[in-house]
């Protein structure tokens, strides 16, 4: 609920039958994964056509939009900005034509040397269409010679120039691709239908398409999916990998199974740990909906307190942090949850959430419930204190705006007016992940990155100013 806002989802289709009912619907599924824009690119049999624009999937999909669109080959986007202004001009697929053919591409992720790349090419007199890092990713791909003749050679090209998260998939004519950086930041999955294979960032399409799941795209490799076949790059080096943590606490779908490890699951060892290391003495567990229902659940089950719902939640009101102030956003929490009186009123309660970033929803939050008559209001964390940037496509980019820049855990319970604050331990967190710390991205919790960022320290450096 009070979570940093998601970059973006993709998918792509290589079918024997028309896309367009499949990629729309795996497009809903991912919807969560942003909804500012939505778009779809598909071969028509002599070109690549795209139809994009802002809104959720089914509202820039109609019925009508739908029937004119048929193709056995496609990529498709939903879009939460992150690089890149909101305008429409930067919604994906991003389409560009070459001399020898047409290309697509929708990008997960951001390119941490987009600006450097950006500046150096604008020197060499190149003009650029957006202010997206995805349309250098495109640009760069289109100006290799090989594209046409042999694009897994150009995409690798193109990934020895670029830094930082993506998960990509691109159309190269009528083909369709799927790469993922080397460190894995964003997830990547491989499906199979009767008709054909897709790629998709969870799994959940794949489970909802009643396909087959055939593989997670493993860090740095490259797939080509086919009708009837699909083919693998293997990743030309071994680096340690540094999955986002965030897409387990907070991003993905409760039912995605991310690099082996379902969120569900995942969501629920996290509460389970957080009620060990930050017990408190209460009367229920009220989870924030959504995304802190497993993690309050968790909790429950290890502490042996009630888990019950203590907010309603307006499901017609979910886009309030599209909004365009901080206090038109705080306003809509109103819009989203009410709270259940006969769960809160007398009672002392643990307000189980996944994360805290700004703090201002928190506080909303904790308020209304004192309104509705609450006793005591405790607060737990499934996600250590936000202290640092993330460069590499969530929404957290400066230190400024964290509440706990600066603050210890008891003037930030002080600021969000609860009885007490806990939040999980990053040794607690990794432990309810189950992976090995060196495979995962936490950065934003550690201030230590796995890529080289200037001014940033790296997870393998013991001093930032000497380097080392």
């Amino acid at each position: 609920m009070s979570g940093p806002k998601h970059s973006c989802g993709v998918v792509g289709f290589a079918l024997n039958s028309n896309i367009t009912p499949h990629i729309f619907k795996a497009l809903r599924v991912i919807q969560h994964r942003g909804q500012e824009s939505a778009g779809i690119s598909f071969f028509n049999g002599e070109s690549i056509e795209t139809v994009k624009g802002s809104g959720l999937v089914h509202e820039v999909f109609n019925t009508e939009t739908l029937m004119s669109m048929t193709g056995k080959s496609g990529i498709g986007h939903v879009r939460y900005s992150t690089t890149g202004s909101k305008a429409n001009l930067n919604s994906q697929p991003i389409t560009v034509e070459t001399l020898h053919g047409q290309m697509a591409l929708a990008h997960n992720g951001d390119i941490t040397n987009a600006d450097e790349l950006r500046n150096a090419y604008l020197k060499k007199g190149w003009a650029f269409l957006t202010d997206s890092d995805s349309e250098i990713i495109l640009r760069l791909l289109s100006k290799d010679p090989s594209c046409f003749q042999d694009p897994v050679k150009a995409i690798k090209n193109v990934v020895s120039v670029i830094d930082g998260a993506y998960s990509l998939t691109i159309m190269i004519g009528d083909r369709v691709f799927g790469v993922r950086d080397p460190y894995g930041f964003r997830p990547l999955c491989v499906g199979k239908l009767p008709e054909g294979y897709f790629i998709a960032s969870e799994s959940a399409a794949v489970d909802i398409l009643q396909g087959e799941f055939v593989c997670d795209v493993a860090p740095g490799e490259i797939v080509e999916i086919s009708a009837d076949s699909m083919k693998i790059t293997p990743a030309r080096t071994c680096n340690s990998k540094a999955h986002c943590m965030f897409e387990w606490v907070y991003f993905a779908r409760p039912d995605s199974v991310l690099d082996g490890k379902e969120t569900y699951q995942v969501r629920r060892n996290i509460g389970a740990i957080l009620a060990k290391e930050c017990p408190v003495d209460a009367d229920v567990v009220v989870p924030v909906p959504d995304s802190g229902r497993a993690h309050g659940l968790g909790f429950a089950e290890a502490s042996g307190i009630s888990y019950e719902e203590g907010f309603m939640k307006n499901r017609y009101a979910d886009r309030t942090f599209i909004l365009p102030d901080q206090r038109q956003r705080e306003a809509g929490v109103s819009l989203k949850l009410n709270p259940i009186r006969s769960t809160i009123e007398g009672r002392r309660l643990v307000i189980v959430d996944d994360s805290i970033v700004r703090g201002t929803t928190l506080r909303r939050l904790v308020q209304m419930l004192r309104r509705a008559g609450a006793k005591e209001v405790h607060v737990r964390i499934g996600c250590p204190p936000i202290i640092s940037p993330c460069y590499y496509g969530v929404d957290m980019k400066s230190r400024e705006q964290f509440v706990a820049t600066n603050r210890s855990v008891e003037e930030i319970a002080e600021l969000i007016t609860a009885d007490s604050l806990g939040y999980i331990s990053i040794d607690g967190l990794v432990k309810a992940l189950g992976m090995p710390e060196k495979d995962l991205c936490l950065a934003c919790v550690s201030g230590k990155y796995p890529t080289s960022i200037p001014g940033e320290a790296h997870r393998f450096q013991s001093r930032l100013d000497t380097g080392v």
